[in-house]
């Protein structure tokens, strides 16, 4: 069977996958920030950003050439917002193909990270890595969900 390389189309389509913060709070303690394909950025609690003063919101992400067995790495900051700890967390999600999943991850340096209010800013570095084997898949797109939730000490 052949492996398949990744399009150009393809990788206009990652380079132009937008990063949309787009918040909702489950309450006053929770931040929660969605990276879809298009849209404004909003936040609440959390804002990502290009640079570490918080002047330049993220509104897409560049990933460069990607082939098959390419990682690539994007470095964002992330704010604390609001007036409490946050646990930082990072999911993805709404895969375009859902088999993308199978082939495409994305990790960052911050899970579980407490983004304090004595210092509100973290650098973070996002991974995007893909399969040697990917083959079924020639663009895609993925929501990218970063959370943070009050830190609550033991």
């Amino acid at each position: 069977m052949a492996m398949q390389r990744i399009s150009v189309g393809m990788i206009l389509a990652v380079a132009m996958t937008s990063i949309v913060v787009s918040a909702l709070a489950a309450s006053l303690l929770m931040a929660y920030q969605s990276v879809p394909n298009t849209g404004a950025v909003k936040s609440v609690g959390v804002g990502v950003f290009w640079d570490s003063p918080c002047n330049s919101n993220v509104t897409s992400i560049d990933w460069g050439p990607l082939e098959p067995g390419a990682i690539a790495n994007a470095t964002v900051y992330i704010q604390n917002e609001g007036t409490v700890p946050l646990v930082l967390n990072m999911t993805t999600d709404n895969w375009d193909p859902d088999s993308a999943s199978d082939y495409i991850t994305l990790t960052w340096n911050r899970e579980g990270y407490v983004l304090s209010t004595k210092t509100p800013v973290v650098e973070a570095v996002l991974t995007l890595s893909i399969l040697s084997n990917v083959s079924e898949v020639t663009s895609f797109s993925f929501d990218i969900i970063i959370t943070g939730t009050e830190f609550i000490s033991a």
